[in-house]
């Protein structure tokens, strides 16, 4: 986070104030890398907002914005998603706009010409005869072509909204079955399928909740027209669709429940007091004037209404009809009676929903209580009085028969309709409460949201390109145990407790939404089990149903191989459904063309899963997995069960074969694949003799190599075993397949890169900046490197390659050892050179997992670092930069290679600035060339100084990740959510993050020897010791750290700079910053890092690691010599021994240049004064070794050595006293001694490491260990372990 601090002051007093002329050329180089990549990462944040923005991304980005665009979601994704196939009915007869004008004449020669009553009453039921005959031929006409002509095209019409209803409540059942929402809510989201008879489009019910309460809110304060209440009512649109749909459905199902002697016409047409497509100039308005213009329609029994035959009406409902239509609605009703109504009508549905027939006369009841609160308090008085003069309601009434009985709903969609009336009038909550979890937010937000976004049509599924999807798995987690769950940690925390009570995290919440939001997770996995919501986790282990489920929900929120199946076998979901919903569009499977909108059944379809299995291939690479069932591992077990839950899933594996005795026959090898077959079994489908043992290389790449073989199809996409996948992202691989396809340039797309999403971002603050941090390299990053500059590479998964251009020129995975220990990125290096070209498409995403915790962050940093640092040594980067041009050269180096180029040198500039200050402060020349500088006018340095003020927190390197937020959040969110970050440290984090990339590049370029770092990849409900950090930490952060803490104490105490402590504190402040996040991160980011308690115990722990001698076979967590040896494994090669002797040469500056700012030495420049102080360093070496000889050596002298241990105790101690007080020697110089001489005592240590084999032949190898041991713990006591403190607080607690 401070890169371009330290940056920009560096240039500026190195390029103006101290810049003598000797090494221009080098300065100025490394001053234009440092500027191209400021500049870089400014330009590509601009460029990537401005792209993102053309592609319409964050266009949707809440959920009010998916309630006010829901009308456009169907037309977008019928364009979009569903195929011409779907579409493509047969014209047989005359046009769409023919038959339309037909019908319009016929209707206006009728009433042009027809005077008589008699005669046009006549004329007008045949008319409506051959209508019928007509309108029924449209059967035969393609639905979307024929709203396309009579609809407007911003409008929602009914034909899109069927379409679109099978695949949304698909979704929509897929988020019920994840957890995120609950049964009320999946009943809210869902589309009805707008197959029925009512003819108007029905909304999911969360747009239209509480509509009708307000409605009736804003009826009840109405003192004004029909035309003025219904303009209030309009101007929420939903409202007005609500109104529409509540009014027909109330008809419509009271129609449906009186029998014959309840009916007021036998024969009569329904006619909907709202016109078909109300708003449409092109069809409905038309009807409306004919309707109005004519009374005949008012006075005959007979009404007209497009594509519907004949409906008995009740005669209430035409004499509301024409008081709409007059405009007298708010005379003809009491208003004010409404709410009386509804409480009738809510009574009536609610014993209608409970589906038991036993309730008819009940029902009836309700019915007429209904009947009487219309007729004798919502209409008015004449109404009333015309009512009471129907014969043959006054019959019914006197003789009991009125409504006596009911026909209880049977009809599906009538109980549909039934069910959907009684949330519309019950349902209260606010529409934006509705999902509650932001992860089924999220979703539907992008999924809606990408629907605008360009992508290619899709194809039937029967012309789509054939794909496999390929995950390498080891011995990762597949299904979490039972016991897993259950095990509690120190603090009484378990994995389950962790996930009921956290995930998925309010950091997230507070981010990203206005109010705190409740998650429900828990609740709905328990509702969907059928248990109460009281239900304790003991009770769900007694059912063995309840207790895989269990499992399974614990597993799906965590980074497992179950997980990324699920996820994956989406796709062939996804392919089903789309097949089947095509195969029904064309009358396939016994069913008509009528039945298009339902898709229930598609999963049990032959058919349908026999083409998506011909579409789809799904292997996971189990490498082992053979050697798990031999042994009966818990994982082999998982997979079988995995495989058993997904008929389309394969697993691959490397099968060793051992029948043979003979010691000297070699074991044979073969690569298996096998499936699960009807009884649960593992199923050989393939066995493949291999030549020998494949793993030769990196595990990995060998791991892919093996099992590719058994991939299918022309595309080939590599998922990683912590990913996941939604069923709304795969309906659109169609779409993404075709990109092969499309128009990219001058070569076609060899790889597809596609867009992730990082799910575990609200596990904790680490988890965040870590999501942020990889959200705004594989999105806005991405973006720019495949166009315009075209460089993008393969960066890891879920990228999907040409299978065929791949197999035939290398592969996907190369696997050397150590130069390969990033293989992702090698295949793209290898597409780009055999002239493939690397697309990005951000329209579909697929989740991927990151690491929580910071040590498993700093592993991985640490992997990829050093990945990177074994990419610099490759040929395959030199053929690259052979090849490109020059702008593309530059463009590739500073995203690969370049970006820890740059990394390592910002850190290197904080070492160059403050060891150039320091030797300035030592030869006593700052004060000197300040003086001249401001004497000649030169005000580079004031310059430097106000550079480095101004940009401390570092804003540049936050750009990209700055634009992201503003792209796809809003600026409102952006902001809140960068100063969120900010409270939440961090920029502690960053700064420690570029001290991990920086070491382990360093290292990796300086000695090579990269290696794979697992990170474990679980949550982090633990509290991490000290002596786990101190191993991981010490020698990348906390060395490094002190180093620099004691450059800045050597500046304050001997450098000079104008304008005093002000001027010191802006100039050092960033590297001050630096050297507490490198220290304190550990502790600031570790659960329970401050706790006194724990505290102790570390201390503990870590005491016992240092002191344990270690031996053959003690691994380096137990013993402090065996991680010693460990952490010098990578210095093997004299060119290696040569740099590290050549950068430990640093340290004795100290001792240089302290000696000469000493009392005792007064002015004394002379060469003798350094050589006494290394005399002085000798004397101290000696007594450290009188005082730590070894007991087992000494056994034979023991009480000589204490004899003479305590005469030098006192011999010392008696030294100081007369040299302070007999010579100039001061207490400070005391301090500065030993400041002086820690330093030298490090460089001594690494050179005596570097040449650790002329230290074995000299006997001196057991002194430096113990010189290092010394050290080792006095950085334990720099880091806060304050023994004294900690002994004399809580022992007796713990002994207790």
């Amino acid at each position: 986070m401070f890169v371009v601090v330290v940056v920009t002051g560096t240039r500026a007093v190195n390029g103006d104030c101290y810049d003598d002329g000797s090494g221009e050329g080098l300065n100025g180089g490394y001053i234009y890398l440092m500027d191209l990549h400021i500049w870089y990462t400014v330009m590509s944040a601009i460029v990537g907002g401005v792209i993102g923005a053309r592609a319409r991304l964050g266009e949707i980005r809440s959920i009010e914005m998916v309630h006010k665009r829901f009308e456009s979601f169907p037309g977008a994704f019928v364009k979009n998603l569903v195929s011409p196939q779907a579409k493509r009915i047969p014209i047989n007869g005359p046009s769409t706009p023919v038959i339309i004008i037909i019908i319009i004449i016929i209707m206006i020669v009728l009433v042009v010409t027809c005077t008589a009553w008699e005669e046009l009453d006549s004329s007008l039921v045949y008319s409506s005869k051959v209508m019928c005959l007509i309108i029924g031929h449209f059967d035969m006409i393609c639905l979307p072509h024929l709203v396309e002509i009579c609809c407007d095209s911003q409008d929602m019409n009914k034909a899109y909204a069927a379409m679109f209803a099978p695949f949304w409540n698909e979704i929509i059942k897929s988020l019920r079955e994840e957890d995120f929402i609950s049964n009320r809510e999946m009943d809210l989201l869902s589309i009805p399928s707008n197959a029925g008879s009512l003819r108007l489009v029905q909304w999911p019910l969360f747009l239209l909740s509480s509509k009708i309460l307000l409605a009736v809110d804003l009826a009840l304060d109405c003192k004004d027209t029909q035309a003025d209440l219904w303009s209030r009512i309009c101007r929420d649109e939903y409202m007005a669709y609500a109104v529409k749909e509540c009014y027909c459905s109330i008809e419509k199902i009271l129609y449906s429940l009186v029998d014959n002697e309840g009916r007021l016409c036998s024969t009569s047409n329904m006619i909907c007091p709202f016109p078909i497509h109300w708003n449409s100039p092109k069809f409905g308005n038309l009807f409306t004037q004919l309707y109005l213009v004519s009374p005949l329609f008012k006075r005959t029994e007979v009404g007209l209404r497009f594509r519907i035959g004949s409906f008995r009406v009740e005669r209430i409902f035409r004499e509301i009809n024409d008081s709409i239509l007059e405009g007298s609605l708010v005379i003809t009703l009491s208003l004010k009676k409404l709410p009386l109504v509804l409480s009738r009508l809510t009574a009536l549905l609610g014993l209608l929903t409970r589906n038991d027939p036993a309730l008819a006369k009940g029902a009836a009841k309700a019915v007429y209580e209904l009947y009487d609160v219309v007729t004798h308090d919502l209409v008015s008085s004449d109404l009333r009085e015309n009512l009471d003069t129907w014969n043959i309601l006054a019959r019914a009434r006197d003789d009991g028969r009125l409504f006596s009985r009911i026909q209880w709903p049977n009809d599906p969609e009538i109980k549909e309709l039934v069910k959907r009336l009684h949330l519309l009038l019950t349902v209260k909550d606010s529409a934006a409460n509705v999902p509650k979890n932001l992860e089924a937010r999220r979703r539907l937000e992008f999924f809606t949201n990408s629907l605008f976004m360009d992508m290619p049509s899709a194809k039937p599924v029967s012309e789509t390109l054939p794909f496999s999807v390929f995950t390498p798995y080891y011995s990762e987690t597949v299904l979490y145990s039972t016991s897993e769950l259950k095990k509690e940690n120190e603090d009484g925390i378990s994995i389950l407790f962790y996930l009921q009570k956290i995930f998925p995290g309010q950091l997230k919440q507070l981010v990203l939404v206005e109010f705190p939001v409740i998650f429900h997770e828990w609740d709905n996995f328990l509702e969907r089990i059928g248990r109460d919501l009281s239900t304790e986790d003991a009770e769900l282990q007694e059912n063995s149903s309840d207790a895989l489920e269990l499992r399974f929900w614990a597993s799906y929120r965590g980074q497992t191989l179950a997980r990324t199946v699920r996820g994956m076998m989406y796709y062939r979901r996804a392919l089903m459904l789309q097949s089947f919903l095509e195969s029904r569009s064309l009358g396939v499977d016994n069913y008509s063309q009528n039945n298009f909108t339902t898709s229930q059944g598609f999963e049990s379809s032959r058919e349908s899963r026999a083409q998506a299995d011909l579409k789809f291939t799904y292997v996971v690479s189990c490498q082992i997995y053979g050697q798990q069932k031999q042994r009966k591992a818990p994982e082999a077990a998982d997979i079988a069960l995995l495989l058993q839950r997904n008929e389309g899933l394969r697993v691959a594996f490397i099968h060793v074969d051992e029948s043979t005795t003979d010691e000297s026959t070699p074991r044979v090898f073969y690569s298996k694949l096998v499936k699960a077959d009807i009884n649960g079994k593992d199923q050989e489908i393939y066995s493949i003799k291999l030549p020998g043992d494949p793993k030769l290389g990196e595990g990995k790449p060998e791991n892919q190599n093996h099992a590719i073989i058994f991939t299918r199809g022309d595309a080939l996409q590599t998922i990683d075993m912590n990913q996941d996948n939604y069923l709304e992202e795969a309906m659109k691989m169609r779409n993404l397949l075709e990109e092969f396809h499309a128009d990219h340039g001058l070569r076609p797309p060899s790889i597809l890169g596609v867009r992730e999403h990082v799910f575990t971002g609200s596990v904790s603050s680490l988890a965040w900046f870590m999501s942020n941090q990889e959200t705004s390299f594989v999105t806005l990053a991405q973006r720019v490197l495949a166009n315009p500059l075209k460089v993008r590479m393969h960066y890891g998964h879920p990228d999907v390659f040409d299978r065929i251009f791949h197999i035939t020129r290398g592969g996907i995975s190369k696997a050397s050892r150590v130069i390969n220990i990033s293989e992702d990125i090698y295949a793209g290096f290898n597409s780009t050179l055999r002239l493939g070209n690397v697309t990005h498409h951000e329209y579909i995403q697929v989740g991927k997992g990151r690491d929580v915790g910071l040590n498993q962050i700093a592993l991985f940093e640490g992997k990829v670092a050093g990945g990177n640092g074994e990419q610099v040594l490759s040929r395959d980067i030199y053929r690259l930069g052979q090849l490109f041009d020059f702008f593309r050269m530059l463009s590739f180096y500073f995203t690969t290679v370049g970006y820890y180029v740059c990394t390592m040198m910002t850190v290197l500039t904080v070492y160059v600035f403050l060891y150039g200050r320091a030797y300035l402060a030592f030869s006593g020349l700052d004060e000197a060339v300040s003086e001249k500088a401001k004497l000649m006018g030169n005000t580079a340095l004031d310059a430097a100084l106000n550079a480095q003020f101004l940009v401390q927190i570092g804003v540049f390197t936050a750009v990209p990740m700055i634009m992201g937020f503003i792209l796809e959040l809003g600026l409102l969110k952006a902001v809140f959510s960068f100063i969120t970050m900010q409270l939440q440290l961090c920029s502690v984090f960053f700064t420690f993050s570029l001290g991990t990339k920086t070491h382990y590049f360093g290292r990796t370029v300086l000695h090579g020897g990269a290696k794979y770092r697992a990170t474990g990849r679980g949550f982090v409900v633990r509290h991490i010791k000290f002596a786990e950090n101190y191993r991981l930490y010490s020698r990348s952060h906390f060395v490094k750290a002190l180093e620099v803490a004691l450059l800045l104490i050597v500046y304050i105490a001997y450098g000079y700079a104008e304008g005093g402590a002000v001027t010191y504190v802006l100039l050092t402040l960033s590297s001050w910053f630096l050297v507490i996040s490198w220290l304190f991160a550990p502790y600031i980011f570790n659960p329970s890092g401050f706790e006194w308690q724990k505290t102790v115990e570390d201390f503990d722990d870590w005491t016992s690691w240092l002191l344990y001698k270690g031996g053959v076979g003690v691994k380096g967590e137990n013993s402090w010599e065996s991680w010693w040896l460990e952490e010098q494994m990578h210095i093997q090669t004299l060119r290696g021994r040569i740099l590290e002797t050549i950068l430990s040469a640093r340290f004795f500056l100290f001792q240089y240049g302290v000696v000469y700012k000493l009392h005792l030495t007064g002015d004394d420049t002379s060469l003798a004064v350094y050589g006494f102080s290394w005399v002085v360093l000798v004397g101290f070496v000696l007594i450290f070794k009188i005082f730590t000889y070894s007991p087992k050596k000494s056994a034979d002298f023991q009480l000589v050595l204490r004899f003479l241990q305590g005469v030098v105790s006192i011999g010392l101690v008696a030294a100081v006293c007369l040299v302070v007080a007999f010579t100039q020697l001061s207490i400070p110089d005391l301090f500065a001694s030993i400041l002086a001489f820690i330093p030298t005592g490090w460089g001594i240590l690494s050179l005596a490491i570097t040449w650790k084999g002329i230290m074995n032949r000299l006997g001196l190898w057991d002194s430096v260990r113990e010189f290092a041991r010394m050290y080792d713990a006095g950085m334990a006591f720099s880091r806060g372990l304050e023994i004294s403190l900690i002994l004399s607080g809580n022992k007796a607690n713990v002994e207790t």
